[in-house]
C-alpha cells in the first residue's frame, strides 16, 4: 500500500468512515458499523433501500456480497503489516433466503488465525486461506454465506 493511502487507513474509526463513504459501499447503502482498534473484527450492515432492492422486492445479490467483499483483505493488511501481500484470490456466495430489510455481516480474525498465517509464510511461500461468512437478517435468520479465498505471501524483498 503506498504512504498516502496507508496515512487514511491508519485508524479504524478512519477505514470505518472511509469504507462507508466509499462509492460502492455508499451507493449500495452499505454501512461499516464498526472496526476493532486493533482491526481484528469488523460489522458491515445495510439496510433495504429503494435502490438497492430487485425486481422481487429483496436485496440485490450482487449487494449482498459487496458488503463482505473487501473486509478481510483489508483487516489482514493491517494486522499482518507491510511485510506482507494480501489479495482476494475467489469467493463462492450461497443465497439460502431472501433478504429483507437490514442485513449484517460480522468479521472475527483471531490471534491464532494470525500466528498460523505467518508461521505458514515464514519461508515466503504463499498460502490460500478460507473464511466463511454469513449475512443475517433482523430477525437472525441466514440470509447468505460466502466463502472466501485470500492469497498471502511474506515479501521477500
Amino acid at each position: 500500500m503506498n504512504k498516502t493511502i496507508r496515512r487514511f487507513f491508519a485508524s479504524a474509526g478512519a477505514l470505518r468512515r472511509i469504507m462507508s463513504a466509499y462509492s460502492p459501499y455508499l451507493g449500495a447503502g452499505i454501512r461499516v458499523t464498526h472496526i476493532a482498534d486493533d482491526f481484528g473484527s469488523a460489522t458491515v450492515e445495510m439496510r433495504q433501500r429503494w435502490y438497492n432492492t430487485n425486481y422481487v422486492g429483496t436485496h440485490f445479490g450482487g449487494s449482498l456480497y459487496s458488503m463482505l467483499d473487501p473486509m478481510y483483505m483489508l483487516l489482514l493488511m493491517r494486522r499482518l503489516g507491510n511485510g506482507y501481500v494480501v489479495w482476494d484470490k475467489s469467493a463462492h456466495i450461497d443465497f439460502i433466503r431472501p433478504g429483507k430489510g437490514k442485513v449484517v455481516a460480522h468479521f472475527e480474525l483471531t490471534n491464532e488465525r494470525l500466528d498460523e498465517i505467518r508461521a505458514a509464510t515464514a519461508d515466503g511461500e504463499k498460502i490460500l486461506p478460507t473464511w466463511d461468512v454469513e449475512v443475517h437478517d433482523e430477525q437472525g435468520e441466514l440470509v447468505a454465506r460466502v466463502h472466501k479465498v485470500l492469497y498471502i505471501r511474506r515479501k521477500t524483498d
